[in-house]
């Protein structure tokens, strides 16, 4: 009789493993040749089973061939091994020293002799257990390597996500920057026609004018030339009404173009882009840290301009020099503020690398792990903080902006790289610089590119009082 497993795997016709089996609509499995066999016997496109008809082509059920096989192949081998290849007994027994199954003819043969033996069913089992504690390693492995996959899937989800949103963001600033550009270029171009409007009329009243002083120059002289031609009577009778009409035009300084009258190039050109560049800072903001998205738990979240945290470190870390950035802890009922060693950045059970201040409860405290905490008493709640990182000198420090007042300084010979720390349960901002340009003059500055670099004009290579260049801060 057929096990379950063997019976699942039997086609409703022929009552045997399945051959090439074949699905149909109704879900229903058969032999490809046991189905056309009793088709056409019975002259109907209907399910052997369930009698549903079906007019479409069943289709070859790769999995439930992988599976017949696998079966068959399984079965076949069980029964070869069943008996032993030597006296054709049945295998009762297991040689512990061969480590092989043998039957009572191998256990009394020379080959086995003076060796131990455990019943077929004993050995099995207590090599199952070992093999069971074996395969234990490798299963809690398995499930490691599919943890891990599992997040490689929601990362490649993530990165995606990720992609689109940051190009969202690029285009949104770009555009922001787009249509000041335009609005700039739409403005000075307005004053450049308004400027030609003015001067152009100007320059058609002038036009007008000279026209009217040259038609009426133009009658006296014609006028005047004819009565040179007279008759001397004629010309002595109107002598002293021609010169009356000679000198009604007086002898002046001849005409000149109005002064200013050409387009004001300089002024619509000169440092264009300088001074474009110049206003623009109005509409940019430059924030002294920013925080990385990518260290961000699950549950909190990052404002778009990556500057609004809960949570989270920044971008990019400090092993040198001095460096400060300015928070707006406003209200928040739970905040930190402090730096964290690169060593522990990702550690979730931080034993050591954090120096930082802490509102919690209402009470605050100053931490440096593993020192126990230092209680803090600040005049007033601080609303905005400004962090202060002098690595070289083995200090960082915090302030109240709003008093103007010291908080806390930790002191530490610091000998790794140090990211900017955040945590808050509400919402805090990284508050952005002012930013400012600055023309300043400068010394020995050479090869000119003609895009915007500057040279050392006069050919010193010492430098002169010429020679200036911009920097923003």
């Amino acid at each position: 009789m057929a096990s379950r497993s063997e019976e699942d795997l039997c086609c409703p016709v022929c009552q045997d493993i399945f051959r090439d089996p074949v699905v149909l609509l109704c879900s229903h499995s058969f032999c490809k040749d046991c189905l056309k066999g009793w088709r056409r016997e019975k002259q109907t496109r209907e399910c052997p089973v369930c009698r549903k008809r079906s007019l479409s082509k069943p289709h070859l059920s790769l999995v439930l061939k992988n599976l017949c096989e696998a079966f068959i192949q399984e079965r076949d081998q069980r029964s070869s091994e069943a008996l032993c290849s030597l006296h054709s007994e049945k295998l009762k027994l297991f040689c512990l020293d061969h480590q092989q199954p043998v039957c009572l003819v191998c256990r009394d043969s020379e080959t086995h002799t003076n060796h131990r033996f455990r019943p077929i069913d004993e050995a099995a089992r207590q090599h199952k257990k070992e093999l069971q504690e074996t395969l234990e390693p490798l299963k809690e492995k398995l499930k490691g390597f599919e943890r891990v996959k599992e997040e490689c899937d929601k990362t490649a989800k993530v990165i995606n996500v990720q992609s689109r949103r940051t190009e969202m963001e690029i285009k949104d600033q770009f555009t922001t920057l787009h249509q000041f550009l335009k609005h700039e270029e739409k403005a000075r171009i307005a004053a450049l026609r308004e400027e030609e409007e003015q001067k152009s009329q100007r320059m058609k009243e002038k036009m007008e004018a000279l026209s009217r002083e040259i038609a009426a120059l133009s009658d006296t002289v014609r006028a005047t030339e004819e009565q040179l031609r007279a008759e001397d009577v004629s010309f002595l009778i109107n002598y002293k009404a021609a010169v009356e009409r000679v000198q009604q035009h007086p002898l002046l300084d001849d005409p000149q173009l109005l002064p200013g009258a050409l387009i004001d190039e300089a002024k619509h050109l000169g440092n264009l882009s300088f001074n474009i560049w110049n206003k623009m800072k109005d509409e940019v903001s430059y924030t002294p840290v920013i925080l990385d998205p990518n260290t961000a738990m699950s549950d909190f979240i990052l404002s778009d301009e990556l500057t609004c945290v809960r949570k989270l470190l920044g971008s990019e870390g400090f092993d040198s020099g001095t460096h400060s950035w300015d928070v707006k802890v406003g209200n928040s009922t739970f905040w930190e503020l402090g730096v964290l060693a690169e060593s522990v950045q990702r550690k979730r059970d931080i034993q050591s690398g954090i120096w930082s201040i802490v509102f919690k409860e209402g009470e605050y405290s100053a931490q440096s792990l593993p020192d126990p905490e230092t209680d803090l008493e600040p005049d007033t709640p601080p609303r905005r903080i400004r962090v202060t990182l002098d690595w070289d000198g083995g200090k960082l420090s915090f302030y109240d902006l709003c008093t103007n007042t010291h908080i806390h300084t930790f002191t530490h010979t610091f000998t790794e790289k140090l990211f900017p720390l955040t945590d808050t349960e509400e919402n805090m901002f990284v508050l952005p610089l002012k930013v400012c340009v600055t023309v300043e003059q400068i010394n020995d500055y050479d090869d000119y590119d003609g895009h915007g670099g500057y040279e050392d004009y006069d050919g010193n290579e010492d430098g002169d009082d010429d020679d200036y260049h911009l920097i923003m801060g």
